[in-house]
């Protein structure tokens, strides 16, 4: 797997446990998507282009006091495509914690990070990576 494929998602998720929001987007297309539909979680949608894809992680972060991404396994799939199994630890602004697994479809073409779609298994984002053949 090219090793810019894989340091772009490290980047994007070291990122995000800063709170850097342009850090997270730094290598996203301008007409990339964020389909988050299979969130258990409270913003469950579809995000389209680097605007709405901003909001929704403004929102997202807003609503924790800490959030924190390990990756756990990085698979790629055909080139471009890439499965990446994480854990997410987040702590509330009331100090509840909580810990979400859930495994990402995401495609990168020529450096950039053009869709991420969250699964909740490692076997569902594999599924659809396979399906895209």
């Amino acid at each position: 797997m090219p090793l810019e494929n894989v340091e772009i998602v490290r980047r994007a998720t070291d990122a995000y446990g800063r709170r850097d929001i342009e850090g997270i987007l730094e290598h996203w297309a301008s007409d990339a998507v964020v389909d988050w539909s299979e969130s258990r979680g409270f913003e469950a949608g579809v995000y389209r282009g680097r605007d709405e894809i901003r909001a929704f992680l403004e929102r997202f972060l807003d609503a924790f006091e800490e959030v924190r991404i390990v990756l756990e396994g990085v698979r790629e799939i055909d080139g471009e495509v890439l499965v990446v199994e994480n854990v997410t630890h987040l702590r509330g602004r009331d100090g509840i914690e909580v810990k979400a697994r859930s495994a990402w479809l995401i495609t990168i073409q020529d450096g950039e990070q053009t869709s991420l779609t969250l699964y909740q298994t490692k076997e569902e984002a594999l599924e659809a990576a396979q399906a895209r053949r």
